[in-house]
């Protein structure tokens, strides 16, 4: 691995702990010699997330779409930012320039964001580490609503289990550099046989 994205809020959100845990993860990549790819905003976790990085001497990458520039809120003290036409087109970059992908606390962006790129995995157009970092348990109604799901039969277990969730950047940081994917037999073999 040699760069990971991030997704995190615009907002710093209620608990100090959000903001610790993005300032360690950043701090971890930046001493890892990984480069941070994230939303590019100067605002929120993700400010957060890229100054530790920075700060530890690390190479960030922002990702803005040309509207939210507009809205003066990018990070201009980052490595290099680049600026993109939509928000389709700002995950599009982010997944070609990242090797990995981790999600913070955050927002419906923050989880539009997660689950396209698990998307992406289950449907093999990537196949790139997926992790959750959830700091003080806040993942844990989203977690429950994935076991529910594999439950219920909308998502196989083993794309389910492709997502890996730790509540420590080192760990999770391991886990994602050794990560083997899961594979499942086909949705279309699976629907077929429901049918007969």
């Amino acid at each position: 691995m040699k760069s990971i994205a991030v997704f995190c809020g615009s907002s710093i959100g209620a608990l100090p702990d959000y903001a610790a845990g993005a300032q360690r993860l950043g701090r971890l990549l930046a001493t890892n010699n990984l480069r941070l790819v994230y939303g590019g905003a100067n605002i929120g976790l993700m400010r957060v997330v890229a100054d530790a990085a920075l700060e530890a001497g690390g190479e960030v990458t922002g990702v803005m779409p040309r509207h939210i520039v507009d809205k003066e809120i990018a990070h201009t003290g980052v490595t290099e930012l680049i600026i993109v036409e939509s928000m389709h087109a700002r995950k599009a970059r982010m997944a070609e320039l990242a090797d990995a992908f981790v999600a913070l606390p955050g927002g419906f962006g923050t989880i539009d964001e997660l689950f396209e790129i698990m998307t992406w995995n289950q449907l093999e157009i990537i196949n790139k580490p997926v992790g959750l970092l959830n700091i003080g348990g806040f993942f844990d109604t989203l977690l429950a609503y994935i076991h529910h799901a594999v439950a219920e039969r909308f998502v196989r277990s083993e794309h389910a289990r492709n997502l890996i969730v730790e509540t420590h950047e080192t760990a999770l940081l391991q886990k994602l550099s050794t990560f083997a994917p899961t594979r499942a037999e086909k949705w279309i073999d699976r629907l077929k046989m429901d049918l007969i």
